[in-house]
């Protein structure tokens, strides 16, 4: 493991971008339990983490972090950006009620921010695409994510409002 390989503009734009999106969970009002707070940023971070893993390394090796294909510390912080990510998603589905069909406009939303998220890290050069990778190529996976995150959100939410109805 590399510590830094050079420190340069990707390293200064990920400590802001880092800095932005924790300010950002810290300020935002707390509408989640604790448990959905705690599981929005496991899941944020591990199925992030798992996909990035397996579709930016191994075999496929469709794109590179930083500044080599070798894992280095500023890795670790490009993968901490996926917490605030899975917890606004879960913020903002409760805090905008989303129910039903809206769920399907809200995860498509959600993809776009993905995509263009992906889309400005390559510009910065904080995620480089290669081996014939295309942003477009992002649409399916973020889809997967996206609604499976929907899902498990919507199913722990309708099990804390049963076992609240069963405290009473």
């Amino acid at each position: 493991m590399t510590l830094i390989g050079t420190f340069d503009t990707n390293e200064i734009a990920l400590l802001i971008f880092i800095g932005v999106s924790y300010a950002i969970m810290a300020i935002l009002p707390k509408r989640l339990s604790t448990e959905l707070t705690v599981l929005s940023i496991v899941w944020g971070f591990t199925i992030g983490v798992l996909f990035d893993f397996s579709i930016g390394g191994g075999q496929l090796d469709y794109y590179k972090v930083n500044d080599t294909n070798h894992f280095e510390l500023f890795d670790l912080v490009y993968y901490l950006l996926f917490v605030p990510f899975g917890y606004c998603f879960n913020y903002f589905y409760e805090v905008l009620k989303i129910r039903g069909v809206m769920s399907l406009l809200y995860i498509v939303g959600w993809v776009g921010i993905g995509i263009g998220a992906q889309f400005v890290f390559t510009i910065l050069h904080i995620i480089t695409l290669q081996n014939g990778y295309k942003l477009i190529h992002s649409i399916p996976v973020f889809l997967v994510i996206q609604t499976v995150t929907a899902f498990l959100y919507a199913y722990i939410k309708k099990e804390e409002q049963k076992s609240e109805a069963n405290e009473q």
